[in-house]
């Protein structure tokens, strides 16, 4: 018997397998090891809501905050600047900076302008709306997706369900601190606001109305720490976190932690601008809704950097600073669903499915070596390093094993001894015509080449639809799926010709080849 590169690739596949899987077997600190889906191991499901409408009403507190920018910075006197009715209202002082100000305005999108005698409200138009909605879910999808990888979770789901529901499953969350700050971590709209306080009404505070402040274009705001401490400060924002370039937990001089955060270049200017102009004045730095602290303004700031303190953990500094550099959320989420999924129903799945497992490859593997003989042990021995192979990879690449992926994996011993089917078949009709063993084999393989490559590159192109447009579980299904083609390739195909070719020579010799392949003499 001589060694062909056929063999020697088999060899390598099946040491990889092993090497690769062992630390899945044994479920060892050490090695890549496959991630368990929320099926198996337990976990998180979630089914969050969005409020889209209120990013159309922060889009147009942005819009006012860039009008009221824009006129600082060139000097132009406006007053009145709020928002009334879905609107932005101002009021021109001087006429003749209306050809300036129009100019402006144009250059925002999906706006609409109405204007008379000096005085202006700046409208989104309905399209904008209905595009900022959409907008606004994908945004949050995507920053939670962010969020929750920054935190460490292995493989959570992230998806839309519906116009404005999102389905978040993490797997792994066992204990009720995990859930809480999960849940929190994902809900928190990590909103970061700069405000000027109302310096001349900042007093007057506790005695005044939200429509009295209103009507001063103020809100009133509560103190982070100090629940029962008021702030008034300017509803239009003098910046917000969209200019958030970058968030670090840091320590104060008392070694507290605190949130470093980094504007950018525009952030840094508007920043700039405003401090030169507000020398003894108070900024208000907002999160969220809430004043974390009002300091008063000694000198122009330049550079874009700011601090946020509080009453912070570690951790919890560490999660604001997260959701911070992943993004605050466009609209506000809130919770539809929830579900805990125990680790004993995932025990259970397991259970079952390895039963169907290796219920199904032994039955497999029985009617192989009863109905071909020899060729059957070649075709088993094939169907061990193509299971190896695909638990390997999956392990490699740290994909998520769910229980349609399980299921994918018996799908895939069938597809694997399917190949084997056709060539041993192939190959026993070429020895009934007379052929020489050699010859039977060589184009056994060759005939049935055509039918297996055509079976399994239509089923590898449905697995790859699956996973582009499916979610959580079918990705699994199709990721198990496609490895285990890709695997079959190279163990049903390359693997068992080689073992034929190593064989072929005590095969030719003997007084009856055709046992070898399940053929009576």
């Amino acid at each position: 018997m001589k060694l062909n590169y056929r063999v020697v690739l088999l060899i390598i596949a099946t040491v990889f397998g092993l090497v690769f899987s062992i630390p899945s077997f044994t479920q060892s600190s050490e090695g890549k090891k496959i991630t368990l889906g929320l099926d198996l191991q337990g976990g998180l499901h979630m089914l969050l809501g969005v409020k889209t409408d209120e990013a159309v009403n922060s889009q147009i507190k942005s819009i006012a905050s860039g009008i009221k920018h824009f006129a600082e910075h060139n000097d132009i006197l406006i007053e009145g600047l709020g928002v009334q009715d879905d609107k932005v209202v101002f009021e021109l002082l001087d006429g003749d900076d209306a050809t300036v100000m129009d100019e402006q305005l144009k250059t925002i999108e999906g706006t609409v302008v109405h204007a008379s005698e000096n005085k202006y409200a700046v409208s989104i138009t309905p399209d904008a709306v209905e595009k900022l909605k959409v907008q606004s879910v994908d945004q949050a999808i995507e920053t939670i997706r962010n969020r929750l990888d920054q935190f460490g979770l292995a493989e959570p789901t992230v998806a839309k369900q519906g116009i404005d529901k999102i389905l978040v499953e993490l797997p792994g969350i066992k204990t009720p601190q995990e859930e809480q700050r999960a849940r929190e971590l994902i809900s928190r709209a990590a909103k970061l606001e700069l405000m000027a306080v109302d310096e001349e009404r900042s007093m007057r505070v506790n005695d005044l109305s939200g429509a009295e402040a209103s009507s001063y274009g103020d809100i009133i705001l509560e103190d982070a720490l100090q629940p029962n401490l008021k702030h008034l400060v300017n509803e239009i924002p003098i910046l917000d976190g969209t200019m958030l370039t970058n968030a670090q937990v840091g320590y104060d001089q008392n070694n507290r932690p605190v949130i470093n955060f980094s504007l950018n270049s525009a952030g840094a200017q508007i920043f700039g601008d405003f401090t030169g102009k507000s020398v003894g004045k108070r900024l208000a730095i907002v999160l969220d809704g809430k004043v974390y602290s009002a300091p008063v303004i000694n000198e122009r700031i330049g550079g874009g950097s700011g601090q946020i303190s509080g009453n912070y953990s570690v951790a919890e500094a560490n999660d604001l600073a997260i959701a911070l550099r992943s993004g605050a959320l466009l609209a506000p989420i809130y919770m539809m669903e929830k579900r805990s999924v125990g680790p004993s129903l995932g025990a259970d799945s397991i259970k079952a499915s390895m039963i169907a497992l290796i219920g199904g490859f032994v039955l497999v593997s029985l009617f192989m070596i009863v109905y071909y003989g020899v060729a059957g042990v070649v075709a088993n021995v094939a169907l061990i390093v193509n299971l190896l192979l695909i638990l390997a990879v999956m392990a490699l690449f740290g994909a998520t094993l769910t229980l349609p992926g399980m299921a994918g994996i018996v799908l895939t011993v069938g597809m694997a001894v399917d190949a084997n089917v056709i060539i041993t078949e192939r190959i026993r009709e070429l020895l009934r015509q007379g052929l020489s063993v050699r010859k039977a084999i060589e184009s056994g393989y060759d005939n049935a080449m055509r039918a297996i490559l055509d079976a399994n590159i239509t089923t590898l192109i449905a697995a790859v639809v699956l996973y582009v447009y499916g979610t959580g579980a079918i990705k699994g299904f199709a990721i198990t799926i496609s490895i285990g083609i890709l695997a079959s390739m190279l163990t049903a195909i390359l693997g068992t010709h080689g073992i034929y070719q190593l064989l072929e020579e005590r095969m030719s010799k003997s007084k009856n080849p055709f046992k070898y392949f399940g053929i009576k003499g």
